[in-house]
């Protein structure tokens, strides 16, 4: 039974990176090469909504990764999106240039409004690309690393440490807010120009994106599937399980604990760099703790615990976001606490665990 369960997942996994390829592959191609009157042809505001979809699958996985794998929840996990969409958004501003609305070669137009006289220390280095990249994974990753030695270290668990890391979340919004700060305030960062010297709103770019997008996403998967099928993986998972039994054998839990929410963190911090050029803005209500909650539900709805679950909830959920919005814009919020609840009581473990069953009866 065990090696028939492990033979339907890996032909699952097989399924979901095949389908994901073809997205990869061929949406871009047929926002290129096909006639904008073909029925094959993908506008370029298309290829945004889908590659903003794949970015939410990639931090839905980074997700399921932490919580689904190592059993903790984090309901902050949104801070480590928004922050590699700052370091993103940071890169953008610099590349603007004399092109602002005040024409300041050196400072963004927020700093010459609120009358800053120079360049802020932490801003240095952001018109190189690599540096900026590498911003992308140090700054939530060492977030991550220093909150989890503290709280790990200190064996805090459960509901605890998910209030904790929506706390710290909440702390992020409200300090990105001020002014003061040097990252834009209430509008954040916005009217970027171009991304490695070509237009940004060109469909090129656009589809380029999308397409490193697909990139990121598969090769997160892979990663991610081939952690879980380690003997770190195992160990992970048995902490999930039974984690005084793990400590008792001589593991140091909370070792293991870092290094997957410090990982997960890393790969958030990606997907909001992937986000933050395709919608053309990042701002403080990224790192709103309902926004962190949302990201829980696309996980629960996909199925925790299996990677392509949380893809497929991530999806499915902002899919639904897109099309509820534009029909009962004041409702979505109501419909989401359902779908929660739904999920809750019918679905525990989410579409996927639903599916298998139903294949499983099938079969029988």
């Amino acid at each position: 039974m065990k090696l028939l369960t492990l033979a339907s997942q890996d032909k699952t996994r097989a399924t979901v990176l095949s389908v994901l390829a073809a997205i990869t592959i061929i949406i871009p191609l047929c926002n290129v090469l096909t006639p904008v009157d073909s029925a094959l042809h993908f506008s370029a505001y298309t290829v945004s909504v889908i590659g903003k979809y794949l970015t939410f699958a990639l931090l839905g996985l980074s997700l399921d990764l932490v919580w689904g794998y190592c059993g903790i929840l984090a309901l902050g996990h949104g801070a480590f999106f928004a922050l590699g969409g700052y370091a993103m958004g940071m890169y953008l501003m610099r590349q603007i240039g004399t092109r602002g609305v005040y024409g300041d070669p050196l400072l963004p137009d927020f700093m010459v409004f609120l009358n800053w006289k120079e360049l802020p220390w932490f801003w240095y280095g952001f018109d190189n690309f690599a540096f900026a990249m590498l911003m992308v994974l140090l700054v939530p990753g060492t977030l991550a690393f220093v909150f989890g030695w503290l709280a790990f270290r200190s064996r805090v668990t459960g509901v605890y440490l998910s209030i904790i890391t929506q706390a710290l979340t909440y702390a992020l919004l409200l300090a990105f807010f001020r002014n003061e700060m040097g990252f834009g305030g209430n509008n954040g960062l916005t009217d970027f120009k171009d991304i490695l010297g070509f237009n940004i709103q060109s469909e090129g770019v656009r589809s380029m994106l999308f397409f490193l997008s697909g990139v990121a996403l598969i090769g997160a998967f892979l990663l991610c599937s081939w952690i879980t099928s380690t003997k770190l993986g195992r160990v992970v998972t048995a902490i999930r399980d039974q984690e005084s039994r793990v400590r008792f054998l001589g593991y140091r839990v909370e070792m293991f604990k870092l290094w997957v929410f410090t990982f997960a963190a890393m790969l958030a911090g990606v997907a909001g760099a992937l986000y933050v050029p395709q919608v053309g803005i990042i701002n403080p209500s990224e790192f709103s703790p309902l926004n962190s909650l949302e990201i829980v539900i696309w996980v629960a709805m996909g199925g925790r615990g299996t990677l392509y679950g949380a893809i497929i909830g991530a999806v499915v959920v902002n899919y639904s976001k897109t099309v509820l919005t534009g029909l009962l814009p004041d409702a979505w919020l109501y419909i989401l606490g359902g779908l929660f609840i739904v999920v809750t009581l019918l679905l525990p473990d989410g579409i996927v665990g639903l599916l298998q069953r139903k294949l499983k009866e099938q079969a029988a």
